[in-house]
């Protein structure tokens, strides 16, 4: 993942979910990151396990060289289990059950 810097542009608690929400951009060169790659540089910058971190949403605009995003930390796989919808479990993580990388 060479070539791609993260700025963590906005970071709160939401005690009442049990999680961390952020808003990210991540400037990079040649292609677009994938999802399992924006996973991998949030873990990293964010400190946290795999299983407990959730990317919502990814957005390329053209011409730019970044993608701005928003994730989710959660304090256990149980709690992001039953708050997060199907098909965003799925998106991150592949199979429904919190573990293996899901497609973009």
């Amino acid at each position: 993942m060479r070539g791609m810097e993260v700025e963590i542009i906005e970071e709160r608690e939401n005690p009442l979910l049990e999680r961390k929400e952020v808003r990210f951009r991540i400037r990079h060169e040649g292609r677009t990151p994938s999802r399992k790659e924006v996973r991998e540089l949030l873990v990293k910058e964010l400190n946290t396990s795999p299983n407990l971190l959730v990317v919502e949403s990814i957005r390329t605009e053209f011409g730019k060289r970044e993608v701005r995003g928003y994730a989710k930390v959660y304090r256990s796989e149980e709690r992001l289990r039953s708050v997060e919808r199907p098909h965003v479990i799925r998106k991150n993580f592949g199979s429904g059950e919190g573990h293996g990388e899901g497609e973009d």
